[in-house]
C-alpha cells in the first residue's frame, strides 16, 4: 500500500484560485474547540463512505481518492440534507482523465485543477475498476456512461451496449489552494471542512496500525495521500484524525489517529482543499 506514489510536492499550476480571504485569517485559533471530527456535527457524520483504492487490482490512486473523498465530504456539509445517502465523487473518471495522474501515481493539485476547470461527476458515473484507460485520452463515454443488458460474463465488457451520458451533475470548486501547518489546517477544517494531505506512509504504518494514536518519524518523503476529517486530544495528546483508502478493515474502520505536532508521517506538511460550488467557473 505504502508505494502509492504520490508526488512528494504538490505542484499547483500558476492558474489557481485562492480564496478571497483564507480561514486561518478568519478564525480564532485560540477559541477552537479541543475535539472537532466531522464525522459528528452535533449528532450528524458529514464524511462520505470509506473506499479500497486496490479492489479489483492495485492502484496507485491514493492521491485521487484523498482529494476526492475531502471533496465529497465538503459537498455534504454544503448541503446538509444527506437523505439518503451522502456524496462521494469519482475517482475513475479522474484517472480515466489524467486529472493528475493515473494508477501509477500523481498530484492531488490535479483533481482540484480539474474540479476548477471542467467539474468531477458523482461515484455513480462509473464504476471504480483501479485501472487506466487503454488510450491516450478520455472521451465522454470515459467520464459517465449508462448500459443496457445483458450482463457481460466473466472475462467480458460489452462496452458496445453502453453510452456517453450527458446531462449529469457536475461538482465544482469556485477556488483552491494549498496550505500547510496545524493552525492552517484546524482553521480550514473548521470553516469548510475536510482537508487532503499528503503522508510519508511507512511498512509499519501499513501493516502495524490497528487502532490508538499513531506515531512515528517517517524515514521515507511523502508518498501517500489522506483526507483529515478531524483532531482530537486524549491523555493529554493532540491528533489528527484521517481517512485512509485502503478499506474498513484496516485500523479504525478505515480511518486513523495521528499524534499532531510532529513525529506524524509529514501530515502538516502538504494539504490542499477547495470550496465547493455547483456553478462553473
Amino acid at each position: 500500500h505504502a508505494t502509492c506514489r504520490r508526488v512528494e510536492k504538490a505542484e499547483f499550476k500558476s492558474g489557481q484560485k485562492p480564496p478571497m480571504t483564507a480561514a486561518w485569517e478568519e478564525v480564532d485559533h485560540a477559541a477552537l474547540p479541543e475535539q472537532w471530527d466531522w464525522r459528528n456535527i452535533n449528532g450528524t457524520n458529514y464524511v462520505s463512505w470509506s473506499v479500497n483504492q486496490h479492489v479489483p487490482i492495485y492502484c496507485g490512486s491514493c492521491w485521487a481518492q484523498g482529494t476526492t473523498a475531502a471533496l465529497a465530504d465538503r459537498f455534504n456539509i454544503l448541503l446538509k440534507d444527506l437523505n439518503p445517502s451522502p456524496i462521494a465523487l469519482n475517482p475513475q473518471t479522474i484517472i480515466n482523465c489524467q486529472a493528475g495522474g493515473s494508477c501509477n501515481g500523481g498530484d492531488p493539485s490535479g483533481v482540484y485543477e480539474y474540479a476548477f476547470s471542467t467539474g468531477i461527476p458523482d461515484s455513480t458515473c462509473m464504476n471504480y475498476v483501479a485501472k487506466n484507460l487503454d488510450k491516450d485520452q478520455c472521451e465522454p463515454i470515459d467520464i459517465c456512461r449508462d448500459c443496457k443488458g445483458p450482463a457481460p460474463a466473466e472475462g467480458e465488457l460489452l462496452e458496445e451496449n453502453c453510452w456517453a451520458v450527458e446531462n449529469y451533475r457536475k461538482y465544482f470548486v469556485s477556488s483552491y489552494h494549498g496550505f500547510s501547518g496545524i493552525k492552517a489546517m484546524k482553521a480550514e477544517l473548521f470553516k469548510n471542512g475536510p482537508i487532503s494531505c499528503g503522508v510519508g506512509a511507512t511498512d509499519k504504518f501499513e501493516q502495524t496500525y490497528f487502532g490508538g494514536i499513531y506515531s512515528e518519524k517517517s524515514y521515507v518523503g511523502i508518498n501517500h495521500e489522506i483526507a483529515v476529517v478531524g483532531w482530537g486530544k486524549e491523555n493529554g495528546v493532540e491528533f489528527w484524525v484521517g481517512r485512509n483508502s485502503w478499506g474498513t478493515y484496516w485500523g479504525e474502520k478505515g480511518f486513523f489517529r495521528i499524534k499532531m505536532g510532529g513525529d506524524n508521517l509529514f501530515i502538516e506538511t502538504d494539504c490542499s482543499s477547495g470550496i465547493p460550488s455547483f456553478t462553473p467557473n
